[in-house]
């Protein structure tokens, strides 16, 4: 274990987008240190695997309901931790403005609208909030407009909400990973030559795991990162510095 036994126990987490991918091994890593926390998105689609532990709560949520997300965080008598992950990308339909409108506000608004939910608990518990930003947080990406302006914006979003939050002790961070093996990215794996050129550029030379970023989003959230707000970290295996 990367952490100390028990680290956040007493601890309340909310993990949206926590049903697969990152952020249920964000919500696996903050309930195997001790946090009593709920992974809360949309139902897995029909035979995809259940991933988080017995010990993570489930709730229903779609950020894009402002009804869903004042029920999830109302059902907190306490909250001391909470994880943004909820996310989607639509390679080249983004184009359409359908599909960027409906990207930007689950992305985007999505994330606002936990933040601002979620705010007068943790001023109350002097808790954390780590958002979800990326690589294309950084750079454009032609086939994504939706999601590289909506995780761009996500980026300044969570320098804001730093400044505004620091009055009720509030820490904002946000995790940026780089190309992880996840469903959301299945597409890229499974074609080679586009692996092939994310892996060439990665320094490391391989795609990183969900359990690897969860170990970052949980550090900022410990006492080891007490002193951190503001700050947009990357988990991309050198990509960014390539």
């Amino acid at each position: 274990m990367t952490f100390q036994h028990q680290l956040l126990e007493g601890k309340h987490a909310l993990v949206t987008g926590g049903r697969s991918g990152i952020g249920a091994a964000i919500a696996n890593a903050l309930a195997q240190l001790g946090a009593r926390t709920v992974a809360a998105g949309l139902p897995l689609p029909e035979g995809a695997p259940d991933t988080l532990s017995p010990e993570v709560r489930r709730a229903t949520l779609d950020v894009r309901s402002g009804d869903d997300v004042g029920a999830v965080v109302s059902a907190f008598e306490r909250l001391d931790i909470v994880i943004n992950c909820a996310g989607v990308i639509s390679r080249v339909e983004e184009h359409r403005l359908d599909v960027f409108e409906r990207v930007m506000d689950i992305n985007l608004n999505g994330t606002m609208r936990v933040c601002a939910a979620a705010r007068p608990l943790l001023k109350a518990s002097a808790g954390c909030i780590v958002n979800t930003a990326s690589m294309l947080s950084f750079f454009g990406g032609g086939l994504v407009p939706a999601y590289s302006a909506s995780k761009g914006a996500v980026a300044q979003l969570t320098k804001s909400l730093a400044l505004a939050y620091a009055a009720d002790a509030i820490r904002v961070n946000a995790i940026a990973p780089g190309w992880i093996a996840t469903p959301l990215t299945q597409a890229l794996q499974d074609d080679d030559g586009r692996s092939q050129a994310i892996l060439e550029r990665t320094p490391l030379c391989r795609w990183g795991t969900p359990d690897e970023v969860a170990q970052v989003a949980v550090f900022l959230c410990t006492p080891a990162a007490s002193f951190m707000t503001g700050a947009i970290v990357p988990v991309d295996g050198g990509y960014l510095v390539a």
